[in-house]
């Protein structure tokens, strides 16, 4: 079982995270809409360092992954 202290811990840091990037946050509910990661989605993610390296990768969303998220989404 978590410890309480540390969930709480974490809260705050997670609220700090929503007041320091608050359109990521919107962006993940809007994405969690039904229909929108559906199978054969393409996911991107594009990393951009300070000193401008950049390193990109995509996954196509998979039935297993889609199984994955919906057993992620009943844990909360």
């Amino acid at each position: 079982m978590p410890n309480p202290m540390d969930i709480m811990k974490l809260m705050g840091m997670w609220n700090t995270f929503k007041s320091n990037h608050p359109k990521f946050p919107k962006f993940m509910a809007a994405a969690a809409q039904p229909g929108v990661i559906t199978e054969d989605t393409i996911l991107e993610m594009k990393i951009t360092t300070p000193d401008g390296r950049t390193m990109e990768t995509n996954l196509k969303i998979t039935a297993s992954d889609l199984e994955m998220i919906q057993q992620l989404k009943n844990i909360r």
